[in-house]
Order: C-alpha cells, then sequence, then structure tokens
C-alpha cells in the first residue's frame, strides 16, 4: 500500500525508511524488530502527549482548593530538579525525542505547581527565586555552542562537560526516588493523599512502565534505563496508595487532638469540683 506523501512523510520520519516500507508497503508483520520499534514509537509519542496535560488536573486542583495541602513540596523540588538534569541530558545525548519529550512538559508543570504551592503560602518572593534558579540551571546544563577548528573540524563545547552530566544523570536515579518518599510519608501520616490528583498519578504509573519498554528498545543507556525502573516501583507505591486511600479524609492534627483532651479533661475536672 502507497501512502499519500503527507502520510508518507510524517510516518518514515517516525519509524524510518525500512519500517514503514516493511510494515506500510510490504504488510508484513512478521518482522519483529520492526513492529517492536513501531510499538515503542506509538509509545513514547503517546507518553509525550500524555505528558502535557498529566499535571495539569493537579494544577487545577489547587487552584480550586486554593491550597496544596497534603502534597509535599519537598518531593516537587527533588522531582523538577531531576527533570532538569534528565531533559538536558538527553537533549546533549540527541535521544530520540519519543524517548524524553514529556519530561519537557513535566518540568513546566511541576514549575507552576512549586509556584502555586510558594504563592497560597505568603511566599511570592521565594516563588520567584525558585523558578529563575531552576530556569538558569537548565539553561547552564543545556547549553553548548559549535566552532570550526583551523583544520575545519567540527567542536562542540559546552559550559557543563558532558562527563560532569552524565555524573548528575546518574545522580537523578537517587533524586527521583527520594522525591516520592517524602510523598509516600506524608500520604501514610494523613492516611489520605489530600489535593493530590488520581489522574496524575495512576498516569505517571502507566508511563513509567511504558517508558522502561521505550528504553529498552530505542535508547542503550543503562543510566536511564535503571532510573525508570526504580521510578516505576515508587510510582507503583503511590499508585497502591492512591487506591488505598480513595476518598479518605485527612486524619485530624495531633494539636487539635491534644486541645480536644486537655478540654475534655478540664471539663471532667469541673465536674469532680461539682460534685
Amino acid at each position: 500500500m502507497h501512502l499519500p506523501y503527507f502520510l508518507k512523510a510524517p510516518a518514515v520520519a517516525i519509524i524510518g525508511d525500512t519500517c514503514y516500507t516493511t510494515l506500510i508497503e510490504d504488510f508484513d508483520y512478521t518482522h519483529v524488530p520492526c513492529i517492536k520499534y513501531a510499538i515503542s514509537k506509538g509509545l513514547g509519542f503517546g507518553i509525550v502527549a500524555g505528558g502535557a496535560i498529566v499535571k495539569v488536573p493537579q494544577i487545577i486542583k489547587i487552584v480550586q482548593a486554593r491550597s496544596a495541602k497534603g502534597i509535599s513540596f519537598y518531593a516537587y523540588m527533588l522531582e523538577t530538579l531531576a527533570c532538569v538534569i534528565s531533559l538536558a541530558y538527553n537533549v546533549r545525548r540527541n535521544n530520540p525525542i519519543s524517548t524524553y519529550g514529556e519530561t519537557f512538559f513535566v518540568t513546566l508543570q511541576n514549575l507552576a505547581i512549586l509556584g502555586l504551592m510558594l504563592n497560597y503560602t505568603g511566599k511570592r518572593a521565594s516563588a520567584l527565586i525558585v523558578l529563575s534558579s531552576f530556569l538558569f540551571l537548565g539553561n547552564v546544563l543545556g547549553r553548548t555552542a559549535e566552532h570550526y577548528l583551523e583544520d575545519g573540524t567540527l567542536v562542540q563545547s559546552a559550559l557543563v562537560p558532558m562527563e560532569v552530566l552524565v555524573f548528575l544523570q546518574t545522580a537523578t536515579i537517587p533524586i527521583n526516588l527520594f522525591s516520592k518518599v517524602p510523598q509516600i510519608i506524608e500520604n501514610y501520616k494523613n492516611g489520605s493523599t489530600g489535593q493530590l490528583s488520581a489522574f496524575t498519578i495512576f498516569n505517571y504509573f502507566a508511563g513509567s512502565l511504558a517508558r522502561v519498554y521505550t528504553t529498552l528498545t530505542e535508547v542503550d543507556d543503562i543510566v536511564i534505563l535503571s532510573g525508570f525502573l526504580l521510578s516505576t516501583l515508587f510510582n507503583c507505591i503511590l499508585a497502591l496508595q492512591m487506591a488505598l486511600y480513595w476518598n479518605s479524609a485527612p486524619a485530624p492534627s495531633k494539636i487539635k487532638s491534644e486541645k480536644g483532651d486537655g478540654s475534655s479533661s478540664e471539663t471532667k475536672k469541673r465536674v469532680k469540683k461539682l460534685d
């Protein structure tokens, strides 16, 4: 089958000439490598599209409640740091955008959530500092420049050497994991997921699971693969908490309970005096 050019061009750009000919023109669906590659591309672009809106429900929930109660600020700080590093690393490595594109959108949405969290606690100056710092860091890590030597050799230079960026990308594995831990603890202590969005949590779990497959298929990088494997594990825990605490109200604060205990004890004393 021969597709019109306006359909063929994007198809070839996504799965390549060889797989396009094999799957589309020759209808050879026994070619396992091309089948796996096409599935990986489909999942990859699906995750990128999902990443563009994955945290929008979370943002809406915070705005409607005018509160970020139950959401760990430190968890979002760590996750955003890991996202900024990963985005710069993938761009510098020239990895296919289908294998990391959602990181760009998640970073922007995380910055919006951090800004809202600080804004609703009256820390607008801190919000400006935090957002500016992350944007500056991303620019420093990802910026490269190309120039030619006298012999015509093209040389690429960067503010941050690739060796340092590889180390930072490796460091995103524990950073990503620790970014989930505060939220998991917060959920456990409250017996509730607060203003967390179920859509965001479940999509994160599904997305990280799919990313394991796309990384295995398209990117030969054990550092990235290890990160996605461990991220899937912790996202699974958050998804289980979301299911377990579904519609659960937050546990009453200790301060209130202590006051309550105090008032009840005072009442008992008064009753005794009256007796």
